[in-house]
Protein backbone atom coordinates (compact mmCIF):
# COMPACT_ATOMS: atom_id res chain seq x y z
CA UNK A 1 0.00 0.00 0.00
CA UNK A 2 3.09 2.21 1.04
CA UNK A 3 4.12 4.84 -1.85
CA UNK A 4 7.30 5.33 -3.19
CA UNK A 5 7.88 8.34 -0.55
CA UNK A 6 10.93 10.10 0.41
CA UNK A 7 9.76 11.59 3.47
CA UNK A 8 7.20 11.49 6.53
CA UNK A 9 4.63 13.73 6.61
CA UNK A 10 4.62 15.88 9.85
CA UNK A 11 0.65 16.13 11.26
CA UNK A 12 -0.12 18.94 13.93
CA UNK A 13 -2.92 16.70 16.05
CA UNK A 14 -3.93 19.89 18.17
CA UNK A 15 -7.42 20.18 16.81
CA UNK A 16 -8.10 16.82 17.82
CA UNK A 17 -7.19 17.25 21.43
CA UNK A 18 -8.63 20.89 21.91
CA UNK A 19 -12.33 19.02 20.54
CA UNK A 20 -11.87 15.81 21.75
CA UNK A 21 -15.53 15.84 23.87
CA UNK A 22 -17.07 18.12 21.31
CA UNK A 23 -19.83 16.05 19.68
CA UNK A 24 -19.52 18.54 16.84
CA UNK A 25 -16.00 17.94 16.27
CA UNK A 26 -15.97 16.36 12.76
CA UNK A 27 -17.55 19.89 11.35
CA UNK A 28 -14.41 21.52 12.96
CA UNK A 29 -12.39 23.37 9.99
CA UNK A 30 -9.27 22.46 12.22
CA UNK A 31 -9.99 18.98 12.89
CA UNK A 32 -11.42 18.40 8.97
CA UNK A 33 -7.75 19.54 7.83
CA UNK A 34 -6.07 16.89 10.63
CA UNK A 35 -8.38 13.93 8.88
CA UNK A 36 -7.43 14.97 5.66
CA UNK A 37 -3.79 14.26 6.74
CA UNK A 38 -4.57 11.79 8.96
CA UNK A 39 -6.23 9.54 5.77
CA UNK A 40 -3.34 10.79 3.37
CA UNK A 41 -0.72 9.72 5.31
CA UNK A 42 -2.28 6.20 6.16
CA UNK A 43 -2.89 5.24 2.46
CA UNK A 44 0.57 6.28 1.46
CA UNK A 45 3.33 5.99 4.11
CA UNK A 46 1.76 4.11 7.35
CA UNK A 47 4.15 6.87 9.29
CA UNK A 48 4.06 10.22 10.65
CA UNK A 49 5.60 12.52 12.90
CA UNK A 50 2.74 13.87 15.55
CA UNK A 51 3.62 17.44 16.70
CA UNK A 52 1.18 19.34 18.88
CA UNK A 53 0.43 16.33 21.47
CA UNK A 54 0.54 18.13 24.72
CA UNK A 55 2.60 16.01 26.48
CA UNK A 56 5.50 17.96 28.06
CA UNK A 57 9.10 17.71 26.45
CA UNK A 58 10.52 18.04 29.60
CA UNK A 59 8.50 14.35 30.60
CA UNK A 60 9.36 13.16 27.50
CA UNK A 61 12.99 13.75 27.94
CA UNK A 62 13.16 12.50 31.05
CA UNK A 63 11.27 9.18 30.24
CA UNK A 64 14.32 8.55 28.07
CA UNK A 65 16.77 10.34 29.98
CA UNK A 66 15.75 7.32 32.98
CA UNK A 67 15.72 4.82 30.61
CA UNK A 68 19.66 5.36 29.64
CA UNK A 69 20.33 4.96 33.36
CA UNK A 70 18.78 1.77 33.43
CA UNK A 71 20.52 0.40 30.58
CA UNK A 72 23.63 1.78 32.02
CA UNK A 73 23.22 -0.40 35.45
CA UNK A 74 25.58 -3.45 36.00
CA UNK A 75 23.95 -6.46 33.95
CA UNK A 76 23.38 -8.43 37.50
CA UNK A 77 21.25 -5.09 38.63
CA UNK A 78 19.56 -5.57 35.63
CA UNK A 79 18.86 -9.15 35.54
CA UNK A 80 16.87 -8.71 38.70
CA UNK A 81 13.94 -7.66 36.82
CA UNK A 82 14.36 -10.53 33.79
CA UNK A 83 11.24 -11.36 32.08
CA UNK A 84 10.50 -14.84 31.98
CA UNK A 85 7.10 -16.55 31.06
CA UNK A 86 6.48 -16.87 34.83
CA UNK A 87 6.68 -13.30 35.27
CA UNK A 88 3.73 -12.84 32.22
CA UNK A 89 6.38 -11.81 30.13
CA UNK A 90 7.30 -8.68 31.96
CA UNK A 91 10.55 -7.12 32.78
CA UNK A 92 14.26 -7.08 31.08
CA UNK A 93 15.56 -9.07 28.41
CA UNK A 94 19.27 -9.02 27.39
CA UNK A 95 20.66 -8.27 24.00
CA UNK A 96 19.63 -11.08 21.58
CA UNK A 97 16.75 -12.76 23.43
CA UNK A 98 14.17 -10.37 20.74
CA UNK A 99 13.58 -12.24 17.67
CA UNK A 100 12.73 -10.97 14.82
CA UNK A 101 11.79 -13.21 11.47
CA UNK A 102 14.06 -16.15 13.33
CA UNK A 103 17.00 -14.00 13.83
CA UNK A 104 18.35 -12.20 17.01
CA UNK A 105 17.65 -8.69 17.59
CA UNK A 106 20.92 -6.61 19.04
CA UNK A 107 18.94 -4.73 21.28
CA UNK A 108 17.95 -4.88 25.12
CA UNK A 109 14.75 -4.00 26.42
CA UNK A 110 12.58 -3.57 29.37
CA UNK A 111 8.25 -4.90 28.29
CA UNK A 112 5.61 -3.63 30.42
CA UNK A 113 1.71 -4.54 29.80
CA UNK A 114 -1.07 -3.47 30.90
CA UNK A 115 -1.63 -5.46 34.39
CA UNK A 116 -3.71 -8.21 34.33
CA UNK A 117 -5.53 -9.61 37.45
CA UNK A 118 -5.35 -13.46 37.25
CA UNK A 119 -8.51 -14.88 35.53
CA UNK A 120 -9.64 -11.98 33.88
CA UNK A 121 -9.77 -13.76 30.65
CA UNK A 122 -9.92 -17.16 30.97
CA UNK A 123 -7.53 -19.56 29.87
CA UNK A 124 -6.22 -17.53 26.73
CA UNK A 125 -5.27 -14.65 28.83
CA UNK A 126 -3.29 -16.61 31.36
CA UNK A 127 0.36 -15.92 29.86
CA UNK A 128 0.01 -12.21 29.98
CA UNK A 129 -1.52 -12.25 33.68
CA UNK A 130 0.27 -10.18 36.60
CA UNK A 131 1.90 -6.67 37.23
CA UNK A 132 4.76 -5.00 36.09
CA UNK A 133 8.44 -5.41 37.86
CA UNK A 134 9.41 -1.99 37.59
CA UNK A 135 13.48 -0.71 38.02
CA UNK A 136 14.42 0.31 41.57
CA UNK A 137 16.75 2.44 39.99
CA UNK A 138 15.98 5.50 39.12
CA UNK A 139 13.34 5.30 42.42
CA UNK A 140 10.96 7.80 40.65
CA UNK A 141 10.86 5.11 37.90
CA UNK A 142 7.45 3.51 37.98
CA UNK A 143 5.73 6.76 38.69
CA UNK A 144 7.10 8.59 35.95
CA UNK A 145 6.43 5.57 33.50
CA UNK A 146 3.01 5.81 34.35
CA UNK A 147 2.32 9.20 34.23
CA UNK A 148 3.83 8.99 30.63
CA UNK A 149 1.82 5.76 29.95
CA UNK A 150 -1.28 7.89 30.58
CA UNK A 151 -0.65 11.09 28.87
CA UNK A 152 0.11 8.55 25.49
CA UNK A 153 -3.21 7.28 26.06
CA UNK A 154 -5.34 9.92 25.61
CA UNK A 155 -3.50 11.20 22.79
CA UNK A 156 -3.96 8.03 21.03
CA UNK A 157 -7.55 8.01 21.30
CA UNK A 158 -7.60 11.56 20.17
CA UNK A 159 -5.38 10.29 16.90
CA UNK A 160 -8.19 7.25 16.70
CA UNK A 161 -10.87 9.26 17.13
CA UNK A 162 -9.40 11.32 14.20
CA UNK A 163 -8.60 8.12 12.00
CA UNK A 164 -12.53 6.63 12.71
CA UNK A 165 -13.49 10.20 10.73
CA UNK A 166 -10.96 9.56 7.97
CA UNK A 167 -12.35 6.28 7.67
CA UNK A 168 -16.19 7.31 7.07
CA UNK A 169 -17.36 6.19 10.49
CA UNK A 170 -18.07 7.68 13.47
CA UNK A 171 -15.55 9.10 15.92
CA UNK A 172 -16.08 7.09 18.13
CA UNK A 173 -15.36 3.83 15.94
CA UNK A 174 -12.71 2.84 18.15
CA UNK A 175 -14.24 3.11 21.50
CA UNK A 176 -16.14 1.35 23.98
CA UNK A 177 -15.59 -2.30 22.88
CA UNK A 178 -12.81 -2.02 20.43
CA UNK A 179 -10.06 -0.21 21.79
CA UNK A 180 -12.26 2.32 25.26
CA UNK A 181 -10.09 -0.57 27.45
CA UNK A 182 -6.95 -0.78 25.73
CA UNK A 183 -4.42 -3.43 26.10
CA UNK A 184 -1.53 -0.89 25.95
CA UNK A 185 2.00 -1.96 25.82
CA UNK A 186 5.33 -0.08 26.68
CA UNK A 187 8.79 -1.27 25.63
CA UNK A 188 12.10 0.58 26.98
CA UNK A 189 14.61 -0.52 24.49
CA UNK A 190 18.23 0.03 24.12
CA UNK A 191 20.44 -0.67 21.30
CA UNK A 192 24.30 -0.92 21.78
CA UNK A 193 26.55 1.55 19.69
CA UNK A 194 28.34 0.58 16.48
CA UNK A 195 31.87 -0.12 17.43
CA UNK A 196 33.39 -2.63 15.18
CA UNK A 197 34.55 -1.90 11.70
CA UNK A 198 31.95 -2.48 9.21
CA UNK A 199 31.75 -3.75 5.56
CA UNK A 200 29.79 -2.45 3.25
CA UNK A 201 27.69 -5.02 3.34
CA UNK A 202 25.12 -4.71 6.04
CA UNK A 203 25.39 -8.32 8.52
CA UNK A 204 22.77 -9.71 10.43
CA UNK A 205 24.59 -8.76 13.50
CA UNK A 206 23.88 -4.46 12.34
CA UNK A 207 20.22 -4.99 13.16
CA UNK A 208 18.83 -3.75 16.37
CA UNK A 209 15.22 -4.94 15.20
CA UNK A 210 14.51 -6.95 11.76
CA UNK A 211 12.34 -5.78 9.29
CA UNK A 212 8.42 -6.01 10.84
CA UNK A 213 4.85 -4.85 10.69
CA UNK A 214 3.80 -3.74 14.51
CA UNK A 215 0.55 -6.32 15.32
CA UNK A 216 -1.18 -3.71 17.04
CA UNK A 217 -3.28 -0.78 16.68
CA UNK A 218 -1.50 2.74 17.01
CA UNK A 219 2.28 2.84 17.71
CA UNK A 220 4.19 6.14 19.00
CA UNK A 221 8.13 6.42 19.30
CA UNK A 222 10.30 8.50 21.68
CA UNK A 223 13.64 8.41 20.41
CA UNK A 224 16.69 9.92 21.05
CA UNK A 225 17.29 13.04 19.73
CA UNK A 226 20.33 12.67 18.07
CA UNK A 227 20.76 9.45 16.24
CA UNK A 228 19.14 8.17 13.11
CA UNK A 229 18.37 4.75 13.47
CA UNK A 230 14.40 3.97 12.65
CA UNK A 231 13.79 3.00 8.59
CA UNK A 232 10.79 3.05 6.89
CA UNK A 233 10.60 1.05 3.40
CA UNK A 234 8.81 2.27 0.61
CA UNK A 235 7.11 0.75 -2.24
CA UNK A 236 10.12 0.79 -4.26
CA UNK A 237 12.27 -1.40 -1.29
CA UNK A 238 14.01 1.65 -0.29
CA UNK A 239 14.47 1.96 3.19
CA UNK A 240 13.39 5.62 4.35
CA UNK A 241 15.07 7.11 7.64
CA UNK A 242 12.42 8.33 9.71
CA UNK A 243 15.08 11.10 11.64
CA UNK A 244 14.24 12.27 15.05
CA UNK A 245 12.55 15.37 14.64
CA UNK A 246 11.95 17.60 18.00
CA UNK A 247 9.07 17.77 19.55
CA UNK A 248 7.59 15.09 17.72
CA UNK A 249 6.67 11.36 18.24
CA UNK A 250 6.96 8.99 15.31
CA UNK A 251 3.62 7.12 14.91
CA UNK A 252 3.08 4.39 12.68
CA UNK A 253 -0.09 1.30 11.78
CA UNK A 254 -0.38 -1.64 12.82
CA UNK A 255 -2.16 -5.58 11.51
CA UNK A 256 -4.84 -4.77 13.70
CA UNK A 257 -6.07 -1.34 11.44
CA UNK A 258 -5.51 -3.67 8.38
CA UNK A 259 -8.18 -5.84 9.40
CA UNK A 260 -10.60 -3.22 10.43
CA UNK A 261 -10.03 -1.09 7.71
CA UNK A 262 -10.13 -4.44 5.62
CA UNK A 263 -7.20 -3.07 3.99
CA UNK A 264 -7.89 0.61 3.13
CA UNK A 265 -4.93 1.37 5.40
CA UNK A 266 -1.95 -1.30 5.75
CA UNK A 267 1.54 -1.17 7.92
CA UNK A 268 4.68 -0.51 6.55
CA UNK A 269 7.39 -2.60 7.02
CA UNK A 270 10.03 -0.68 9.46
CA UNK A 271 13.73 -2.12 11.22
CA UNK A 272 16.65 -0.52 13.30
CA UNK A 273 20.03 0.05 12.70
CA UNK A 274 21.70 1.71 14.91
CA UNK A 275 24.93 2.95 12.84
CA UNK A 276 26.32 5.59 15.40
CA UNK A 277 28.71 5.05 17.70
CA UNK A 278 26.19 5.99 20.80
CA UNK A 279 23.63 3.84 22.43
CA UNK A 280 20.75 4.38 21.70
CA UNK A 281 17.22 4.39 23.44
CA UNK A 282 13.48 4.18 21.79
CA UNK A 283 10.40 3.63 23.65
CA UNK A 284 7.58 2.97 21.69
CA UNK A 285 4.04 2.89 23.36
CA UNK A 286 1.78 0.55 21.93
CA UNK A 287 -1.87 1.47 21.90
CA UNK A 288 -4.08 -1.70 21.44
CA UNK A 289 -7.32 -2.88 21.47
CA UNK A 290 -9.10 -4.52 24.50
CA UNK A 291 -7.65 -8.05 25.11
CA UNK A 292 -11.08 -9.56 24.35
CA UNK A 293 -11.56 -7.77 21.15
CA UNK A 294 -12.86 -9.32 18.14
CA UNK A 295 -11.47 -7.39 15.40
CA UNK A 296 -12.96 -7.75 12.03
CA UNK A 297 -13.71 -5.01 9.50
CA UNK A 298 -15.93 -2.18 10.05
CA UNK A 299 -19.23 -2.09 7.58
CA UNK A 300 -18.60 1.13 6.83
CA UNK A 301 -15.11 -0.11 5.65
CA UNK A 302 -16.36 -2.63 3.79
CA UNK A 303 -18.74 -0.43 1.65
CA UNK A 304 -15.51 0.92 0.33
CA UNK A 305 -13.66 -2.58 -0.29
CA UNK A 306 -16.53 -4.23 -2.49
CA UNK A 307 -18.68 -5.21 0.40
CA UNK A 308 -16.41 -8.33 1.39
CA UNK A 309 -14.38 -9.34 4.38
CA UNK A 310 -10.45 -9.64 2.96
CA UNK A 311 -9.38 -10.61 6.28
CA UNK A 312 -10.70 -13.35 8.80
CA UNK A 313 -11.77 -11.98 12.45
CA UNK A 314 -9.14 -12.12 15.58
CA UNK A 315 -9.64 -12.19 18.78
CA UNK A 316 -7.40 -9.38 20.06
CA UNK A 317 -5.70 -11.32 22.75
CA UNK A 318 -5.32 -14.78 21.08
CA UNK A 319 -3.58 -12.96 18.10
CA UNK A 320 -1.15 -11.31 20.86
CA UNK A 321 -0.26 -14.33 23.13
CA UNK A 322 0.98 -16.23 19.99
CA UNK A 323 2.97 -13.56 18.76
CA UNK A 324 4.48 -13.36 22.49
CA UNK A 325 4.90 -16.68 23.42
CA UNK A 326 7.47 -17.19 20.06
CA UNK A 327 8.90 -13.95 20.43
CA UNK A 328 11.47 -14.91 22.96
CA UNK A 329 14.65 -17.22 23.48
CA UNK A 330 14.87 -17.27 26.88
Amino acid sequence: MATDFKSLPIIDVRALLDRFHDPKMAEDKGVIEVVRMLHQACRETGFFYVKGHNIPESLIDEVRYVTHQFFSLPFEEKMKIKMSAETGYRGYQQIGENITNGKPDMHEAVDCYREMEPGAYGDFGRPLEGSNIWPTHPPNFKQLMEEYIGLLIDLSRAIMRGMALALGGPADAFEGKKAGDTFWVLRLIGYPGCTHHKSMEMQDSDIGCGAHTDYGLLTLVNQDPDISALQVRNRSGEWISAMPIPGTFVCNIGDMLKIWTNGLYEPTLHRVINNSSKYRVSIPFFYEPNFDTVVEPFDFCKQKTGKIAKFERVVYGDHLVRKVTTNFVM
